[in-house]
């Protein structure tokens, strides 16, 4: 099993800044695929930002240079600091992880998630 539990979210201010953090557990390896995910009111969540279990790193385009994804060595807690928040940042956050697959890019979609936790920029 893996468990994985996000927290961090909450009310910002435009141009604010949040960290969030995802605690994992379970089967989870150096070699795992972690990632974050977003969900607007719609019907399919959306990359934000994955590690691959090479290393890899992989930003949706209206992230990048505002977010940054980032693991700690033992792949037990995955961060995202999100820098000059906007509005339509506003969604809820998931973690998720795959130990089954190195590559957690476009095109892949994990196999285990968190809870989701809540940003609201406004």
């Amino acid at each position: 099993h893996v468990q994985l539990v996000e927290s961090g979210g909450g009310p910002v201010q435009p141009g604010g800044s949040l960290i969030l953090s995802c605690a994992a557990s379970g089967t989870v390896d150096s070699q795992t695929c972690l990632g974050w995910y977003r969900q607007f009111p719609g019907v399919e969540r959306s990359r934000v930002a994955s590690i691959g279990g090479d290393g890899t790193i992989h930003y949706h385009d209206p992230v990048k240079g505002r977010f940054t994804i980032s693991l700690n060595n033992t792949k037990k807690a995955l961060y995202l600091q999100m820098t000059n928040l906007r509005p339509d940042d506003t969604a809820m956050y998931y973690c998720a992880a795959d130990p089954l697959s190195q590559y957690c890019g476009p095109g892949y979609w994990p196999r285990h998630w968190g809870q989701g936790t809540q940003v609201t920029v406004s």
